[in-house]
Protein backbone atom coordinates (compact mmCIF):
# COMPACT_ATOMS: atom_id res chain seq x y z
CA UNK A 1 0.00 0.00 0.00
CA UNK A 2 1.11 4.07 -0.63
CA UNK A 3 0.97 6.70 1.37
CA UNK A 4 -2.63 7.41 -0.43
CA UNK A 5 -3.72 4.40 1.73
CA UNK A 6 -2.71 5.38 4.34
CA UNK A 7 -4.03 8.71 4.39
CA UNK A 8 -7.88 7.44 3.09
CA UNK A 9 -7.84 4.94 6.14
CA UNK A 10 -6.13 7.86 8.78
CA UNK A 11 -9.17 10.17 6.94
CA UNK A 12 -12.26 7.34 7.65
CA UNK A 13 -11.05 6.38 10.91
CA UNK A 14 -10.34 9.82 12.40
CA UNK A 15 -13.85 10.31 14.09
CA UNK A 16 -13.87 6.56 15.69
CA UNK A 17 -12.55 6.49 19.57
CA UNK A 18 -9.02 4.84 20.03
CA UNK A 19 -10.52 1.65 21.07
CA UNK A 20 -12.23 1.04 17.77
CA UNK A 21 -9.99 2.81 15.21
CA UNK A 22 -7.75 -0.58 15.24
CA UNK A 23 -10.56 -2.76 14.43
CA UNK A 24 -11.42 -0.66 11.42
CA UNK A 25 -8.17 -0.34 10.52
CA UNK A 26 -7.32 -4.23 10.10
CA UNK A 27 -10.69 -4.82 8.63
CA UNK A 28 -10.46 -2.15 6.25
CA UNK A 29 -6.99 -3.12 5.17
CA UNK A 30 -7.72 -6.54 5.48
CA UNK A 31 -10.77 -6.70 2.96
CA UNK A 32 -8.71 -4.29 0.36
CA UNK A 33 -5.78 -5.93 0.49
CA UNK A 34 -8.22 -9.18 -0.42
CA UNK A 35 -9.68 -7.25 -3.38
CA UNK A 36 -6.03 -6.40 -4.53
CA UNK A 37 -5.19 -9.80 -4.51
CA UNK A 38 -7.96 -10.73 -6.82
CA UNK A 39 -7.46 -7.82 -9.45
CA UNK A 40 -4.21 -8.95 -9.57
CA UNK A 41 -5.67 -12.43 -10.73
CA UNK A 42 -7.77 -10.49 -13.28
CA UNK A 43 -6.01 -7.28 -14.14
CA UNK A 44 -5.87 -7.74 -17.66
CA UNK A 45 -9.35 -7.82 -17.74
CA UNK A 46 -10.38 -5.16 -16.10
CA UNK A 47 -7.92 -2.68 -17.84
CA UNK A 48 -10.52 -2.85 -20.61
CA UNK A 49 -13.52 -2.50 -19.21
CA UNK A 50 -15.79 0.70 -20.20
CA UNK A 51 -16.46 3.11 -17.49
CA UNK A 52 -14.91 1.28 -14.92
CA UNK A 53 -12.09 3.74 -13.87
CA UNK A 54 -15.21 6.29 -14.88
CA UNK A 55 -17.28 5.04 -12.07
CA UNK A 56 -14.15 4.50 -9.25
CA UNK A 57 -13.59 8.14 -9.87
CA UNK A 58 -16.77 9.57 -9.07
CA UNK A 59 -16.51 7.05 -5.94
CA UNK A 60 -13.27 8.50 -5.15
CA UNK A 61 -14.66 12.04 -5.36
CA UNK A 62 -17.83 11.12 -3.06
CA UNK A 63 -15.64 9.48 -0.36
CA UNK A 64 -13.30 12.71 -0.80
CA UNK A 65 -15.80 15.34 -0.05
CA UNK A 66 -17.82 12.85 2.40
CA UNK A 67 -14.32 12.71 4.66
CA UNK A 68 -14.69 16.66 4.83
CA UNK A 69 -17.83 16.69 6.29
CA UNK A 70 -18.17 16.33 10.33
CA UNK A 71 -20.13 13.24 10.92
CA UNK A 72 -22.98 12.81 13.47
CA UNK A 73 -22.16 11.48 16.98
CA UNK A 74 -23.35 7.98 16.91
CA UNK A 75 -23.31 6.29 20.23
CA UNK A 76 -25.14 4.75 22.63
CA UNK A 77 -26.04 5.73 26.54
CA UNK A 78 -23.28 3.87 27.72
CA UNK A 79 -20.99 6.10 24.94
CA UNK A 80 -20.07 3.17 23.01
CA UNK A 81 -19.79 3.59 19.34
CA UNK A 82 -22.98 1.91 17.52
CA UNK A 83 -21.06 -1.07 14.79
CA UNK A 84 -22.49 0.30 11.45
CA UNK A 85 -20.10 3.75 12.40
CA UNK A 86 -17.56 1.38 12.23
CA UNK A 87 -18.40 -0.35 9.39
CA UNK A 88 -18.87 2.77 7.20
CA UNK A 89 -15.20 3.21 8.32
CA UNK A 90 -14.14 -0.05 6.88
CA UNK A 91 -16.22 0.24 3.58
CA UNK A 92 -15.33 3.59 2.83
CA UNK A 93 -11.74 2.22 3.32
CA UNK A 94 -12.30 -1.13 0.97
CA UNK A 95 -13.50 0.86 -2.03
CA UNK A 96 -11.78 3.98 -2.06
CA UNK A 97 -8.33 1.41 -1.84
CA UNK A 98 -9.92 -1.29 -4.64
CA UNK A 99 -10.09 1.79 -7.26
CA UNK A 100 -6.93 3.42 -6.31
CA UNK A 101 -4.99 0.07 -6.29
CA UNK A 102 -6.02 -0.76 -9.94
CA UNK A 103 -3.27 0.70 -11.60
CA UNK A 104 -1.15 -0.77 -9.00
CA UNK A 105 -2.36 -4.53 -8.99
CA UNK A 106 -0.31 -4.30 -12.99
CA UNK A 107 2.94 -3.20 -11.07
CA UNK A 108 2.42 -5.72 -8.16
CA UNK A 109 1.75 -8.56 -10.75
CA UNK A 110 4.64 -8.11 -12.42
CA UNK A 111 7.19 -7.35 -9.55
CA UNK A 112 5.80 -10.81 -8.25
CA UNK A 113 6.30 -12.58 -11.90
CA UNK A 114 2.34 -13.45 -11.26
CA UNK A 115 2.85 -15.92 -8.19
CA UNK A 116 -0.11 -14.77 -6.30
CA UNK A 117 1.23 -16.92 -2.92
CA UNK A 118 3.72 -14.59 -3.38
CA UNK A 119 1.45 -11.51 -3.48
CA UNK A 120 -1.10 -12.80 -0.79
CA UNK A 121 1.74 -13.04 1.60
CA UNK A 122 3.37 -9.77 0.76
CA UNK A 123 0.15 -7.74 1.36
CA UNK A 124 -0.92 -9.44 4.51
CA UNK A 125 2.21 -8.76 6.19
CA UNK A 126 2.28 -5.46 5.21
CA UNK A 127 -1.02 -5.16 7.44
CA UNK A 128 1.03 -4.23 11.04
CA UNK A 129 2.73 -1.40 8.51
CA UNK A 130 -0.31 -0.21 7.42
CA UNK A 131 -1.92 0.17 11.50
CA UNK A 132 1.67 1.96 12.47
CA UNK A 133 1.77 4.46 9.65
CA UNK A 134 -2.44 5.24 9.78
CA UNK A 135 -2.25 5.82 13.54
CA UNK A 136 1.22 8.01 12.62
CA UNK A 137 -1.02 10.23 10.11
CA UNK A 138 -4.12 10.09 12.75
CA UNK A 139 -1.50 11.72 15.14
CA UNK A 140 -0.04 14.67 13.03
CA UNK A 141 -3.71 15.39 12.14
CA UNK A 142 -4.63 15.57 15.43
CA UNK A 143 -1.72 18.55 15.07
CA UNK A 144 -2.04 19.65 12.35
CA UNK A 145 -5.82 19.60 10.87
CA UNK A 146 -4.98 21.06 7.72
CA UNK A 147 -3.18 17.37 6.99
CA UNK A 148 -7.36 16.56 6.74
CA UNK A 149 -8.11 18.86 3.78
CA UNK A 150 -4.57 17.89 1.85
CA UNK A 151 -5.56 14.72 2.53
CA UNK A 152 -9.57 14.88 1.08
CA UNK A 153 -7.61 16.91 -2.16
CA UNK A 154 -5.10 14.10 -2.88
CA UNK A 155 -8.35 11.91 -3.13
CA UNK A 156 -9.66 14.35 -5.41
CA UNK A 157 -5.96 14.73 -7.02
CA UNK A 158 -5.99 10.67 -7.92
CA UNK A 159 -10.26 10.19 -8.85
CA UNK A 160 -8.97 12.93 -11.22
CA UNK A 161 -5.93 10.60 -12.63
CA UNK A 162 -7.97 7.67 -12.49
CA UNK A 163 -11.18 8.90 -14.54
CA UNK A 164 -8.75 10.43 -17.32
CA UNK A 165 -7.44 7.13 -17.87
CA UNK A 166 -10.33 5.06 -17.95
CA UNK A 167 -10.06 3.68 -22.17
CA UNK A 168 -13.28 5.18 -23.28
CA UNK A 169 -11.75 8.49 -22.12
CA UNK A 170 -8.17 8.16 -23.54
CA UNK A 171 -8.72 8.29 -26.92
CA UNK A 172 -10.08 11.77 -26.79
CA UNK A 173 -7.08 13.11 -24.50
CA UNK A 174 -4.28 11.36 -25.65
CA UNK A 175 -2.74 13.46 -28.09
CA UNK A 176 -3.24 16.74 -25.84
CA UNK A 177 0.38 15.46 -23.87
CA UNK A 178 0.22 15.50 -20.18
CA UNK A 179 -1.23 19.11 -19.14
CA UNK A 180 -4.61 17.38 -19.86
CA UNK A 181 -3.54 14.72 -17.08
CA UNK A 182 -2.77 17.52 -14.52
CA UNK A 183 -6.01 19.64 -15.26
CA UNK A 184 -7.82 16.23 -14.90
CA UNK A 185 -5.95 16.00 -11.47
CA UNK A 186 -6.19 19.61 -10.33
CA UNK A 187 -9.96 19.61 -11.00
CA UNK A 188 -10.72 16.75 -9.02
CA UNK A 189 -8.72 17.97 -5.98
CA UNK A 190 -10.53 21.46 -6.82
CA UNK A 191 -13.65 19.83 -6.98
CA UNK A 192 -13.68 17.85 -3.82
CA UNK A 193 -11.66 20.36 -1.44
CA UNK A 194 -14.31 22.99 -2.87
CA UNK A 195 -17.57 21.22 -2.12
CA UNK A 196 -16.39 19.13 0.96
CA UNK A 197 -15.62 22.72 2.62
CA UNK A 198 -19.26 24.13 1.31
CA UNK A 199 -20.80 20.99 2.71
CA UNK A 200 -19.09 20.73 6.27
CA UNK A 201 -20.07 24.85 6.72
CA UNK A 202 -23.53 23.86 5.71
CA UNK A 203 -23.44 20.54 8.40
CA UNK A 204 -21.78 23.18 10.96
CA UNK A 205 -24.60 25.70 10.63
CA UNK A 206 -27.08 23.32 11.20
CA UNK A 207 -25.53 21.79 14.19
CA UNK A 208 -25.01 24.92 16.44
CA UNK A 209 -28.65 25.53 16.51
CA UNK A 210 -29.26 21.95 17.82
CA UNK A 211 -26.69 22.52 20.30
CA UNK A 212 -28.03 25.92 21.76
CA UNK A 213 -31.24 23.45 22.24
CA UNK A 214 -29.83 20.80 23.95
CA UNK A 215 -27.91 23.50 26.19
CA UNK A 216 -31.19 25.33 27.46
Amino acid sequence: MCSSDLVVIALASRNLPPRHRNKAIILGSAGAIVLRIVFCFFVATLMTVPYLKLVGSALLLWIGVKLLVPEEEHGDANGKEAPSHIWGAVRTIIIADAVMSLDNAIAIAAAAQNDYLLIAIGLLISIPLIVFGSQLILKIMGRFPVIITLGAALIGWIAGDVGITDVVVHPYVEGYGDWVHYAAKIAGAAFVVMLGKMLAARAEKHRKPALDLEGN
